[in-house]
């Protein structure tokens, strides 16, 4: 008798699961575009906006995982540097309006030197550094600030 009632009851969760997947799904969003989306363009003047302010450089962080290596180094805008196998060029850094020690976002752009792809180029935020990261299996480089005054090389 168990063993029927089991048997029936495999039979008929199949059934139930594709039931529900029969059915047309509720839309969430009606989109103008006839269901294309359209990211919004984030370009970047280097003007002050209302929403942040632009500095003229950027700390940043990088770790080296299989060794454990980390290290701090600060860039200005447009600088390119090595850390370990990887170039990193700093485009842009913004942070909050009036309030440079408040959060950071650092327009990166990542490359592995045996690679010609960018390994990353995109936006970095140092208050949240899982959001928009480097995938690369090796490395992690993250953002800790901006800077408003240049970075002297001495």
């Amino acid at each position: 008798m168990n063993r029927f009632i089991f048997a029936l009851l495999l039979l008929a969760t199949p059934l139930t699961a594709q039931s529900i997947f029969e059915e047309p799904l509720p839309t969430i969003m009606e989109s103008p575009l006839d269901g294309v989306l359209q990211m919004p363009s984030f370009e970047f003047d280097g003007e002050r906006s209302a929403n942040s302010d632009v500095g003229t450089g950027a700390i940043l962080r990088g770790l080296d995982r299989i060794t454990g290596v980390v290290g701090d180094f600060a860039m200005d805008i447009g600088e390119t540097l090595e850390f370990e196998r990887l170039e990193v060029t700093l485009e842009a850094c913004r942070y909050p309006p009036n309030d440079v020690n408040k959060d950071a976002f650092a327009l990166l752009k990542i490359r592995d030197i045996r690679e010609e792809d960018d390994a990353f180029y995109g936006w970095m935020f140092a208050s949240s550094p899982a959001l928009s990261a480097l995938d690369h299996p090796r490395y992690d480089i993250w953002v800790i600030a901006c800077q408003i005054e240049a970075v002297s090389t001495n």
